[in-house]
This record gives structure tokens, C-alpha cells and sequence, in this order.
């Protein structure tokens, strides 16, 4: 198994369910008790500090990265015991170090920001600028709709066939961890990836 670091995308938000937060602790705690990090946008709240205290109490490394901007207004809190933490210019350099980063992505129930984010590193894998695992964990069935919206898009011709081995959708944190762990990689073109 390879020991990897971990980019986590998710929800910056309290202001939801505390299950999403005991499940994604219990998540990031798992993870770095099999040895892997975190990579993440260094927010304290929400899902972003749920994943970090899960991580943290699993004895991982964290390193956050977070635009320096948010230093300056009441954006959202930046979690406070990272080990090395990378102040950006904007959002699209905090993805992009990310996304350099990290080794595989997990994407958490989130709002409009996670969305974009598992939209980018999807739309970078179709196009063949990585080969990362991309695991989507759905809690509480957060993604079906999401999940639903794509098999539709390939079914009417806007989706390749094919792009459904770009990221695994995961039910529980044993289906999770196994999709992460195994880092099965496709060897796809981007003619295979698209309809063009």
C-alpha cells in the first residue's frame, strides 16, 4: 500500500448535520492511522475541520493552504495546528497547490466551493493532466443527486462513457478507504474521455 497525502474537499460550513462532522473525523482519523496525511484548504470549521482534527488525532501531518485574503476578513477560521500552512494569492493558486500536493482527492459533502473543486480535478483527469484517485464519499446519500445527474449526462451524449472511471463514489469508510488505498490507475486517452 502506498502512503499517500490526501487533498479532502468539503464543506466549510457548521451550520450542518453533526453526523457529516463525526463521520468525516472518523474518516480522517482512520486514514492517518494507515499512515496517510492531509492536504486541505486549512478552514477549521465545517467538514475542512472536521477531516483536520480527525487527521490530527490519528497522528498525521496536515498541511493546509488558504489564500491570503482570508488572513484579512471573517471568511473563515484557518485551523489553527497545522504543520505547515501555504498562503495563496487567490482561490485558483490555493487549488492548484493543492492539487500539486496531493497524491488522491476525497470529496466530502460541501456547498458551491467543493463542487468546483471535484468538478476541476475531474475535468483535469478527463483532460489527462493527472492521474490521481478521485473518491467521492457520500454520506448520508449526499451525492446521489449529483450522482444521478451524471449517469443522465452520459445517457443523453453529453458525458463519454468512459469518464465514469475518472472517480469512485463511495457509501461507507470501508468502500472509501479500499477505492483510496487500491490507487488503480486507467490508462485512458483524452479521445477516449470525450465526445468530440
Amino acid at each position: 500500500m502506498k502512503i499517500m497525502k490526501i487533498c479532502v474537499f468539503g464543506a466549510a460550513s457548521d451550520e450542518i448535520d453533526n453526523s457529516y462532522i463525526k463521520a468525516v473525523e472518523e474518516m480522517g482519523k482512520t486514514l492517518a492511522e494507515k499512515g496517510h496525511s492531509l492536504v486541505f484548504g486549512a478552514g477549521g470549521s465545517g467538514l475542512m475541520g472536521a477531516a483536520a482534527r480527525g487527521f490530527k488525532s490519528g497522528g498525521a501531518t496536515i498541511t493546509g493552504v488558504i489564500p491570503e485574503f482570508f488572513k484579512q476578513g471573517d471568511i473563515e477560521a484557518i485551523y489553527k495546528e497545522c504543520d505547515e500552512l501555504f498562503f495563496t494569492e487567490t482561490m485558483r493558486e490555493r487549488k492548484a497547490k493543492m492539487e500539486e500536493l496531493a497524491d488522491a482527492f476525497i470529496v466530502v459533502p460541501g456547498g458551491i466551493g467543493t463542487f468546483e473543486e471535484l468538478f476541476e480535478v475531474m475535468t483535469l483527469k478527463q483532460l489527462c493532466r493527472h492521474n490521481k484517485t478521485i473518491a467521492i464519499y457520500n454520506i448520508n446519500g449526499y451525492y446521489d443527486a449529483m450522482k444521478n445527474m451524471i449517469e443522465y449526462s452520459v445517457k443523453e451524449g453529453f458525458v463519454d462513457e468512459n469518464c465514469k472511471y475518472l472517480y469512485g463514489y463511495c457509501d461507507s469508510l470501508d468502500s472509501l478507504i479500499d477505492y483510496v488505498e487500491a490507487n488503480v490507475k486507467y490508462d485512458f486517452s483524452v479521445e477516449q474521455l470525450k465526445n468530440t
